[in-house]
This record gives structure tokens, C-alpha cells and sequence, in this order.
């Protein structure tokens, strides 16, 4: 087991520091000059020489590559060109945001989602499985900003169930940071519970098919233990997978319900700095969501040992 956790961690730094070199790059190849942008009127060469070399950008990239990483080490992911605000300040205030919002909407979708594929694959050819593919396709198909706006208008303008924006920290009122923030974590989390939602049913009929599901029934176990103990731990690797894939999107994906609840996360940041040529928050934003997926990545195959013990047999084998 050690051994596969050496191989998974270093492959994990691998891709980490390839993600780096991509998005370094990558935002190097945005079009536009951030000292123009920053220039506003006074757009004299020696005005804009100065920016240059205030923020590093007359070095050479390797220079720049060079000092990125070995800040980002330290953790000093730069200071905002359009604020003067430390990116790490910056982020420390929105992360907990988006983590928040995806990590919830991520537990309903897994509630609703794999409850409602159990059921559509126990009940298959009933009014129950009928049900949930109707609200799968319901999910994959209506665009997270359209839902949103109709649940802003019925459920926060027209009733005042939920309110239409804000939020508040955790640490500060939970009961009223839970009523700020349940109603985007359930728009965020229906697509993804619709993909869970397809994926549990499928992988439930494969199992209950299985002839160890029938022997389990031929011994006389409730119908519970079968379905639960049985077929779905069984089914449950390739959720998993899904769910952790999804998970990393999310972070990501928040970003459009964020705009829509005026939620204080990386939604309305990143859209800023991509608008500012902000160099040091764009990079620190796709920075952090590329260690989030490999992170996220890194303990689903963990998990996978843990739902399946053959495959952390096989990996001490080889």
C-alpha cells in the first residue's frame, strides 16, 4: 500500500507542476498588455516602463516562471495588480466561499442523486424509476443560470423563502449562513446529481444481475443488505469516480451561480481579473483549482481501495 501511495504522490507532483507551466503560459498568451490596462490615461513610455518593471514584466519568462514558483512555494502567490491587495488575502476570503457552495451542493447531489439511482434500479419498469429519469433528464437539460433565476423569482422575490443574494460566513450565524447558501448549492448540485443519478442506476443493474447478488437472495438476506451491502459497494467505483471528477468541475462551475447569488467567491474575482489582464490572480485562481483536481483525484483512488480491497491487493502485488 505505501508503495502505491509513492507512486500516486509523486505522479500527482508531476502533473501539479505541469499544470503550473500550462498556466503560466497560458496567461502569458492572453492578448492584451496589462501595463496598458493599467496605464489608463497616461500612457507615456516611460509611464508604462515603470509598470513593467514595478510587476516583473520586463524579465524574461524563464526569470518570471522562475520567481512564480518559488513564491508559490513560500505561498506568496504575488500582489493583485488591479487592487495592490495580496492574492493570498484574496483568496483566503473567497476559497472558503466556493468550498463551501461546492462541497455542499456536492452532498445533496450525492444524496439525491444515488438515492434516486438505487431506487430507479430496484424499481425498474415502475412509476419510481419513470420518476427519476424525468428529473435526471430535467437536470441535465435546463442551464444552471436559467434555474437560477426562476428559483430567484419564485422562491426569493415572489414567497421570501430563501433570500435572492448575500452571504454570510459560517463562523458568524451557520443557521443564516445555511439560508443564504442552500438555495445556489441545490441549483449548482442538480446537474451533478442527475449524472450520479444516470451512473447508480446503471452500474446497480449490472450488480443485481451478478450471481452473487443471487446467492446473497438465495441465503435469505433482507432485500436491504442485498441492495445495500451487496450491489451498490459494488457499484459505487464508478460513482466515485464520478463524483470526484465532478467535484474538481464544481469548483470551477461555481463560478456562473456565484455571479447569479452575488455570492463574494471566486466567480466575480476571476471574471475581474481575466477583465484586468490581472496576471497574479488569474494564475493563482487556475492554480488552485488545478491542485484542487489533482488532490481530489489523488484520494478517489485512495477511496478505491477502501471500496474495493482487490485493488489494494493487486497494487502491493505488483
Amino acid at each position: 500500500m505505501s508503495r502505491y501511495l509513492f507512486h500516486r504522490a509523486w505522479q500527482s507532483l508531476l502533473t501539479l507542476f505541469l499544470a503550473t507551466v500550462v498556466v503560466f503560459l497560458g496567461v502569458r498568451a492572453l492578448p492584451g498588455d496589462p501595463a496598458l490596462a493599467l496605464a489608463g490615461e497616461d500612457r507615456s513610455p516611460a509611464v508604462l516602463a515603470a509598470i513593467r518593471q514595478e510587476y516583473g514584466l520586463d524579465r524574461s519568462l524563464p526569470v518570471q516562471f522562475w520567481s512564480f514558483i518559488s513564491n508559490a512555494v513560500r505561498g506568496d502567490l504575488g500582489t493583485s495588480i488591479r487592487t495592490g491587495i495580496p492574492v493570498s488575502s484574496m483568496l483566503r476570503t473567497a476559497l472558503p466561499v466556493t468550498l463551501e457552495l461546492s462541497v455542499l451542493a456536492m452532498l445533496i447531489a450525492a444524496v439525491v442523486g444515488v438515492g434516486a439511482g438505487v431506487v430507479a434500479a430496484v424499481r425498474r419498469g415502475h412509476l419510481a424509476e419513470w420518476f427519476a429519469n424525468a428529473l435526471a433528464l430535467i437536470g441535465l437539460s435546463v442551464p444552471h443560470f436559467w434555474l437560477g433565476l426562476v428559483a430567484i423569482l419564485y422562491l426569493a422575490v415572489a414567497t421570501g423563502l430563501f433570500p435572492a443574494s448575500g452571504f454570510v460566513p459560517l463562523l458568524d450565524d451557520p443557521i443564516d449562513n445555511l439560508h443564504h447558501i442552500i438555495l445556489p448549492a441545490v441549483i449548482l448540485g442538480t446537474g451533478l446529481s442527475a449524472v450520479l443519478m444516470r451512473q447508480t442506476r446503471s452500474s446497480m443493474l449490472d450488480s443485481l444481475s451478478t450471481d452473487y447478488v443471487r446467492t446473497a437472495k438465495a441465503k435469505g438476506l433482507r432485500p436491504a443488505v442485498v441492495v445495500g451491502r451487496h450491489a451498490l459497494r459494488n457499484s459505487l467505483i464508478v460513482v466515485v469516480t464520478i463524483a470526484g471528477l465532478q467535484l474538481g468541475e464544481l469548483l470551477s462551475g461555481a463560478v456562473v451561480t456565484e455571479q447569479i447569488f452575488g455570492l463574494p467567491g471566486f466567480g466575480k474575482m476571476t471574471i475581474d481579473a481575466v477583465f484586468q489582464r490581472d496576471y497574479p490572480v488569474i494564475q493563482a485562481v487556475v492554480l488552485v483549482t488545478a491542485t484542487a483536481y489533482i488532490t481530489i483525484n489523488f484520494l478517489v483512488d485512495l477511496l478505491y481501495s477502501v471500496i474495493d480491497p482487490r485493488i489494494r491487493v493487486g497494487a502491493d502485488a505488483a
